[in-house]
């Protein structure tokens, strides 16, 4: 069952009509995701035959919460959402809630390129239980800056929702003066912002909450470009030193030391890098959803050096512990349908 089909099965009606230009005052529950600085991207762990492992999720997710993250990103780019059917992706956000929901927010990546499908997911996802929505502009099928907006309000109007700008995947920038047409909405959050420090000034200027979406930016975004915080790969790793790195006065020797593991986890595409080093800590089973694989024999041997360099106490480890993993310990699969 795919994301679409449950868009054929349940098309909501297309609201239509200028996009929204009022300024309404922000709910509660939307202002509290403001004050967020460290939201974790997390990865999704599959067992050998390939479905949702959702102990091995578990277990990461208790690191998380002990580790001081605030947020947690179900299915997202790093949680392999686009992989996922819309029946997995929404029992992830319903169990993981179900199950932390007191101690951490649920942010749920139920956007898309097809208006309709992400405005049935994010309706959904708020039914599951989930407190925010991250939501994309369409990619691939682009459409104009009117477009955006219209198709971006189709999910503001479930609830609280963080906005991904991320023009290396979808081709496209929402540029500042689309964000804010939407920045007045009462659900309006703010955005995960990839493009640079400059962006994230100028938005932060005109009063937008952003989080960076680059790890080896999120220092200075936070620290002099004036960020909220970050949604974070690394933090999946080394959680309380993203925290520290967040919450804790500047620090460019902590920035600098991590400045390697940044570049070695994404050096292949997000999430290659983070999937291969949590399987050789032994926080999951090494099962790659296809399209992606492990990185380099070489590139595993590094990844090991650079934790044990930065310190292991930092990381989740499983009970088998760090351990180089070679290419047959490795299994790639189509999804737990095909076992």
């Amino acid at each position: 069952s795919s994301h679409f089909s449950l868009y054929c099965l349940r098309r909501p009606p297309m609201s239509g009509g200028p996009p929204q230009k009022q300024a309404k005052m922000a709910t509660a529950k939307t202002l509290e995701m403001r004050k967020l600085r460290l939201m974790t991207a997390i990865k999704t762990p599959y067992t050998t035959d390939g479905n949702l492992d959702l102990p091995a999720f578990d277990a990461h997710v208790e690191h998380q919460i002990a580790n001081g993250v605030e947020a947690l990103i179900i299915g997202g780019t790093t949680g392999e959402g686009h992989l996922m059917s819309w029946e997995e992706h929404l029992l992830l956000i319903a169990h993981v809630k179900a199950k932390f929901g007191s101690k951490i927010a649920i942010v749920g990546n139920t956007g898309g390129l097809c208006t309709g499908e992400a405005a049935v997911a994010t309706r959904k996802g708020f039914a599951a239980g989930m407190d925010c929505s991250l939501l994309i502009n369409p990619y691939y099928g682009k459409t104009s800056a009117r477009g955006i907006v219209m198709h971006l309000e189709n999910g503001l109007k479930y609830g609280p929702a963080i906005i991904y700008n991320v023009p290396g995947r979808t081709g496209q920038d929402i540029k500042p003066e689309v964000i804010m047409q939407i920045a007045g909405h009462e659900h309006f959050v703010g955005v995960k912002e990839c493009v640079g420090h400059e962006r994230i000034a100028e938005l932060s200027g005109k009063g937008v909450a952003c989080w960076s979406g680059n790890d080896e930016q999120c220092h200075d975004d936070r620290h002099k470009y004036g960020a909220v915080g970050v949604i974070s790969v690394t933090s999946n790793i080394v959680p309380a030193l993203m925290r520290k790195l967040m919450h804790e006065a500047p620090n460019d020797a902590l920035d600098a030391q991590l400045q390697p593991l940044y570049t070695w986890l994404f050096t292949e595409p997000n999430p290659i890098g983070v999937n291969t080093l949590l399987m050789q800590l032994g926080m999951c089973e090494p099962v790659f959803r296809l399209p992606y694989t492990h990185t380099s024999k070489e590139s595993r041997e590094e990844s090991v050096k650079l934790v044990t360099k930065i310190g292991l106490e930092h990381c989740p480890t499983g009970a088998k512990g760090l351990r180089v993993l070679e290419d047959s310990d490795f299994k790639h699969v189509l999804n737990g349908d095909d076992a």
